[in-house]
């Protein structure tokens, strides 16, 4: 199914099917606390770290650079770091998830943004496959911005009807290129590299899936709140601000750097 949009929350109402209930006194209080603690949080990490692109850290990078062969465990921890640090991808995550209830769907999202990301994460390293990370990690802060503005119904007041899994699936592949820039700026030993690129992307994934459980615990607890609803519009208006912040660095850089 389609994600909803803040347009269409009252025609479709939580219930039994969603697994989510209502509770009220200090459930409810906390659920709203931790909503919005939450996206404030991510929106003082972006705001703090803007002028600092989110690569690899030197150390591990010099650590990466120093190694032979095939080293999973290494190339693994990296990988989840990686992603549980990586603000820009946890944000369109949680743009992604923000009005899906059902694990099911939850699911096929994820899915679907994992296999794009995998595909050019190492395919863009083992072919070298060349990319500007300024204007990549600029279209990674458009996707939190499309995500942001869909679920707050934008694209329903223009009458447009866009196809949210493939735009996932799509930006997925931009996401998966930003990791791919990252890793192309270090020199890498060539034996082993494929091994090792998929050790890197199957901690991407261990950190997605970290990062996904408390994305969704939160949201869930969020959503047992009577001013969820209300607060959608905030929530989604403090991700839309975090993706124009993230395009407007990259591009600035990117203006810089030619």
């Amino acid at each position: 199914m389609q994600p909803l949009s803040f347009l269409e929350l009252p025609q479709r109402r939580r219930g039994p099917n969603s697994g989510l209930r209502h509770s009220s006194g200090s459930t409810t209080a906390a659920g709203l606390r931790l909503g919005l603690g939450c996206l404030l949080a991510a929106l003082f990490a972006v705001l703090a770290g803007w002028a600092h692109a989110h690569g690899v850290a030197d150390s591990d990078a010099i650590y990466l650079q120093s190694q032979q062969g095939f080293t999973f465990w290494p190339y693994f921890y990296l990988g989840a770091k990686h992603m549980v640090t990586g603000y820009d991808h946890l944000l369109f995550l949680a743009g992604v998830i923000f009005f899906l209830y059902k694990i099911s769907d939850i699911t096929i999202y994820v899915t679907l943004f994992a296999l794009g990301h995998s595909l050019t994460l190492v395919a863009g390293v083992w072919f070298d496959i060349p990319a500007n990370a300024y204007l990549i990690d600029a279209i990674i802060g458009l996707s939190v911005v499309y995500k942001a503005f869909e679920n707050l119904g934008g694209f329903d007041r223009l009458g447009w009807s866009i196809n949210t899994k493939a735009a996932v699936w799509v930006f997925g592949l931009f996401h998966g290129f930003g990791l791919a820039t990252k890793l192309q700026a270090l020199t890498l030993s060539e034996d082993g590299l494929l091994g090792n690129l998929l050790a890197f992307n199957l901690g991407v994934e261990a950190g997605q899936l970290t990062a996904l459980v408390g994305i969704v615990a939160l949201m869930n607890l969020w959503r047992a709140s009577a001013r969820f609803d209300s607060q959608a519009i905030i929530a989604n208006g403090l991700l839309m601000t975090c993706g124009f912040v993230l395009i407007g660095y990259q591009l600035t850089g990117y203006g810089l750097s030619i």
